[in-house]
């Protein structure tokens, strides 16, 4: 099953109107795919394009429109990929193959989630870092409160989590005293996150913050967790 970090993609592209044994390559190749437990597949069917044989085609054109190029795309890793390859070749006679490295940011949260619930429980103690960070709730991020923007990313970065505080009162280097008022939904009040993981985990999101924060206060420092577990999810809940 393939998870986070290097990996391998697969792409074939044959002609639609390609066959092996009667069946549509692309067809073959996902039934191949599926038996050989690759984590997915997908066809892409083009809208327009030229092949070997220099002929335009696009689906405007009717008499032509099933002659257009398919995409076969699949990621895993480099053993997965091998495994499959020997049928790949045997099945596409005419068409190109091309793999390359990849690495995989993202994927399959629900089997992620399933691996964990396995295992054992989470566990951060001894010596780490904490993060606090000192924006203002004002502030934003690419048409984002500033705050949900550095927590996504640092969920992104598998930070072991993050809390933030909104102030009720307080003030900055601008010297101005601001006080949270029963009907005020926004302000310049001070918004403190604070993070804590490893050093080498806490290290990984430095340079995030040093792009994002541009007026605020960003502290790190050494702490000791004296317990810290992470809790079993209802997969239920989710």
């Amino acid at each position: 099953m393939v998870t986070k970090g290097p990996a391998k993609k697969l792409t074939i592209y044959v002609d639609e109107t390609d066959q092996f044994h009667g069946k549509p390559v692309y067809e073959v190749l996902l039934d191949i795919f599926h038996k050989r437990k690759i984590i997915g597949g997908s066809v892409f069917r083009g809208v327009a394009g030229y092949g070997t044989d220099g002929i335009f085609h696009t689906t405007k054109m009717l008499e032509l429109s099933t002659s257009l190029p398919v995409k076969i795309e699949v990621v895993d890793s480099e053993e997965m990929i091998n495994k499959v390859l020997p049928d790949v070749y045997h099945v596409v006679e005419r068409g190109m193959v091309e793999i390359v490295d990849t690495t995989v940011f993202k994927c399959c949260p629900k089997a992620e989630r399933e691996q964990e619930r396995k295992g054992e429980h989470m566990k951060l103690e001894g010596k780490a870092k904490m993060l606090r960070i000192v924006i203002s709730e004002d502030d934003t991020w690419e048409g984002e409160p500033l705050y949900e923007a550095i927590v996504k990313r640092l969920i992104m970065n598998d930070i072991a989590g993050a809390t933030v505080y909104k102030a009720v009162a307080g003030y900055g280097p601008h010297k101005r005293y601001h006080k949270k008022k029963t009907l005020t939904v926004h302000g310049e009040l001070p918004i403190l996150i604070t993070v804590m993981d490893t050093e080498e985990n806490i290290n990984k999101v430095i340079p995030i913050l040093d792009d994002m924060v541009n007026e605020g206060i960003v502290v790190l420092s050494d702490v000791n967790v004296i317990k810290y577990t992470h809790r079993d999810v209802n997969p239920e809940m989710m």
